[in-house]
């Protein structure tokens, strides 16, 4: 018979295919049977406010967390950027999967790009950090919240709330709704936020076995990336309230990573911007480029931005 383990996931659709994904890998690759265990956390529960409102992106995972602490799962499988920078005690990343494209998107019914979308247009996000960089694109829009799960926000849009509002890229490529893309932003116009498009495994620091089966999934230049993005976050206290962005692109030995930073209650301040590039092959490389980064971003006059969070 095979070895059966359950995989603890939130029910949007979008994490559900996430966990699908997972249970395929597991079973190509290991013949283990996996059961889904679904879960509505309290992130997925509180749809009126924004998140750096109601304690941050944390709110997504606690509840798969407790669900691995007393034996209901084995693992859960997050998107990397609702994780915080430090997880619990007895808990770790397992592994790292290949990243899905880490760009945001522009989606709109009627206009093709943000540069056509009409003076003062309303455009949806409720992330602080896609706030900040298209009022730097677009000082005259209007950007309104968006709350609420993919489908929520599509459905949304073409109520006519919206003229326009902005997504991940990879969340829509998972759901076969690529076509609603209009336009991608390039990391130059809008920086994606730290680990965004990344998908985590998280298991219990005790579960040495699966562990250890885990790692062989993972994937060495995602991995790098995201843990100096994640780096720049954590040396900066970053949460939900901090417009920033983070992004690295790992090849050849060698790692460019980027960070912005906003103002969190004036956003149309200057956004801060740094580059830094360096050999990186372990773990303990990348996180110094990133507290790298970040040291960059106070020379530059952080400390005043942060302060507002």
């Amino acid at each position: 018979m095979s070895e059966r383990i359950t995989i603890a996931t939130r029910e949007s659709r979008l994490a559900l295919w996430q966990a699908e994904h997972v249970r395929d890998l597991l079973a190509q690759r290991f013949g283990l049977a996996v059961e889904l265990l679904g879960m509505t956390t309290r992130g997925d529960q509180i749809v009126d406010r924004t998140l750096a409102k109601v304690g941050g992106k944390g709110l997504f995972v606690k509840e798969l967390e407790a669900a691995l602490e007393d034996g209901r799962a084995d693992l859960a499988v997050h998107s990397l950027k609702d994780v915080p920078m430090d997880l619990p005690a007895g808990f770790e990343l397992a592994a790292i999967l290949p990243r899905e494209d880490p760009r945001d998107a522009f989606v709109s019914a009627r206009f093709a790009s943000l540069a056509e979308l009409p003076q003062g247009a309303r455009v949806g996000t409720s992330s602080l950090r896609r706030v900040v960089q298209l009022r730097a694109l677009r000082h005259d829009l209007q950007v309104e919240p968006l709350r609420g799960n993919l489908d929520t926000r599509l459905r949304k849009l073409d109520e006519g709330q919206y003229e326009a509002i902005v997504l991940a890229a990879a969340g829509l490529n998972r759901l076969g709704l690529a076509g609603r893309i209009r336009a991608l932003f390039e990391p130059a116009q809008m920086l994606p936020c730290a680990c965004q498009g990344a998908l985590a495994i998280e298991v219990r620091c005790d579960a040495a076995a699966l562990r250890e089966r885990l790692a062989s999934l993972s994937d060495a230049p995602t991995a790098l990336a995201v843990e100096a993005e994640r780096a720049v976050s954590r040396a900066l206290g970053g949460s939900c309230s901090m417009p920033l962005a983070a992004y690295g692109v790992c090849s050849a030995g060698t790692l460019s990573l980027s960070a912005v930073l906003g103002h969190a209650e004036r956003i149309d301040a200057p956004l801060l911007r740094t580059q830094v590039q360096g050999a990186v092959t372990t773990a303990a490389q990348a996180r110094a480029l990133g507290e790298r980064a970040a040291a960059a971003l106070r020379e530059q006059g952080a400390g005043d931005y942060l302060a507002a969070v």
